[in-house]
């Protein structure tokens, strides 16, 4: 699947497909940044269920999820008539930052499991809105909302054992 096609990009939007991706990956860096005590220590001392994914896996997935965020947000915000699309993905945004606040600023699992179902109800509007201008837009998102799904499973469990 070719993301931009050869005759409709240009140079010049460069920038603007960076600061996509700028973006949602401080969306990602700045909450975990913030909370990088608790990650360090307190999650290292909860019960986890037996398909926790190794520590080291989270940094290149999320990494690489924001970067396939970074450019469904450009495709969109390239075309014309798409406000309502960039605030559902903002609010989509929003909730990913705060999670991660939640379930390890406040060590909160169950607060972390209720912003995680409203952020795949977000994921999911936001996938219906980018499709209805670009569907490539909404197929870079399916990663994002497959591991979404995994991490509700995942935070559902280290709510129940702990």
């Amino acid at each position: 699947m070719e993301i931009v096609s050869r005759q409709s990009f240009s140079w010049r939007e460069v920038p603007a497909l960076l600061v996509s991706i700028v973006v949602c990956e401080l969306a990602g860096i700045a909450p975990s940044i913030l909370t990088a005590t608790s990650v360090a220590t307190w999650y290292t001392t909860l019960q986890k269920p037996g398909f926790t994914p190794p520590s080291w896996v989270f940094g290149p997935v999320w990494t690489t999820l924001y970067l396939l965020m970074g450019i469904a947000l450009y495709l969109v915000w390239r075309r014309g008539d798409n406000r309502f699309a960039l605030g559902i993905f903002a609010v989509q945004l929003v909730l990913n930052a705060s999670w991660t606040l939640v379930f390890f600023g406040m060590q909160w699992p169950a607060g972390g499991l209720a912003v995680i179902l409203a952020l795949l109800v977000a994921i999911v509007a936001t996938m219906v809105a980018f499709a209805r201008i670009d569907r490539r837009a909404a197929a870079l998102l399916v990663p994002y909302l497959c591991w979404v799904s995994f991490a509700t499973l995942l935070n559902y469990e280290l709510w129940r054992l702990n």
